[in-house]
């Protein structure tokens, strides 16, 4: 019996969501020890968004040659945009770390790259939901991503109060300000690939 090959587009999406996961993984084991090494830090995850940025062209190149696709186009191409987010959205946290030379991530920093985690994981179990035309089944980790961002905005409220508290140095303050920021506008990307999952379900169900 032959196997159906695998839809171009679901499988590109399933490629993207397994890689945002990499990333995430390899961001949250390695925020710890940045002393060791921040610029080989930064360097992998440059190559994490590298590979994603390859998987948006691949779609859009698809997108402009296939006359039938498994969903509505400006669907793919916003739900493979979403994801792209949020890869850059880790990819320059990660930068940021070397640029700014901080080495000590604190117990917000962690906070935020376990989430992140946590989010990238949702995304991918949502993702391979989609490829399997399982829509109703999404909707579990879709809620879930919703709620992963409401800790991401508590942990920016509280995080933001003890830096004001706590840290004097103007240039240190600036430094972790933008960093947290960039961190919790992360979560949102995050959120925003459960919207456009959600209008998808709505569309196709």
């Amino acid at each position: 019996m032959k196997l159906r090959k695998k839809d171009i587009f679901f499988e590109t999406l399933e490629n993207m969501a397994d890689t945002i996961v990499q990333a995430a993984d390899y961001f949250a084991q390695n925020i710890s020890t940045l002393k060791d090494n921040v610029e080989n830090f930064a360097g992998e995850m440059k190559k994490y968004e590298s590979q994603c940025d390859t998987y948006t062209h691949t779609v859009i190149k698809e997108l402009n040659k296939t006359f039938i696709t498994p969903l509505e186009r400006d669907d793919i191409m916003d739900l493979i945009t979403s994801m792209d987010d949020v890869i850059d959205g880790l990819e320059a946290s990660a930068s940021r770390f070397y640029m700014y030379n901080l080495l000590d991530p604190d117990e917000y920093i962690v906070q935020f790259a376990e989430i992140l985690r946590q989010c990238a994981y949702e995304i991918q179990k949502a993702v391979h939901l989609l490829s399997q035309k399982k829509l109703l089944a999404i909707r579990e980790y879709t809620i879930r991503l919703n709620d992963l961002e409401n800790q991401g905005d508590e942990v920016l409220r509280i995080c933001t109060k003890a830096l004001f508290e706590t840290v004097k140095d103007p240039i240190e303050l600036i430094k972790r300000k933008e960093l947290y920021e960039r961190l919790e506008t992360t979560t949102d990307k995050c959120e925003d690939v459960a919207n456009m999952l959600e209008s998808i379900i709505m569309r196709n169900s």
